[in-house]
């Protein structure tokens, strides 16, 4: 079992920045990937950013590329989301997810945390 725990969500005007923090622990091994889906209301969950744990290679939407950066230390365990130049479109609640071997852009993450609530205004 791994658990994950998110933090660092908030309230920010749109233009500013939020970095995102997804604590692992339990029998979390080196060739997961960590990644981010959000959830707006009334959506379907989308996938964000992911990252081979060991690797280091990372995936992005399209939607995010050149504004998210998904990073990971591995003293910690812990899996960020540096969010710039946010958007009023970026609002909803952020997940993170883990899986072993293959970064998947699906929801098919056998480990979920919580969410933590990103509201962008405008």
């Amino acid at each position: 079992q791994v658990q994950l725990r998110e933090s660092g969500g908030g309230l920010v005007q749109a233009g500013g920045s939020l970095r995102l923090s997804c604590a692992a622990s339990g029998r979390f091994y080196s060739n997961y990937v960590m990644g981010w889906f959000r959830q707006a209301p009334g959506k379907e969950r989308e996938f964000v950013a992911g990252i081979h744990w060991s690797a280091g290679n990372t995936l992005y939407a399209d939607s995010v590329k050149g504004r998210f950066t998904i990073s990971r230390d591995s003293a910690k365990v812990t899996v960020y989301l540096q969010m710039n130049s946010l958007k009023p479109e970026d609002t909803a609640v952020y997940y993170c997810a883990a899986r072993p071997d293959t970064i998947v852009v699906r929801a098919a993450y056998d480990y979920w945390g919580q969410g933590t609530q990103v509201t962008v205004s405008s």
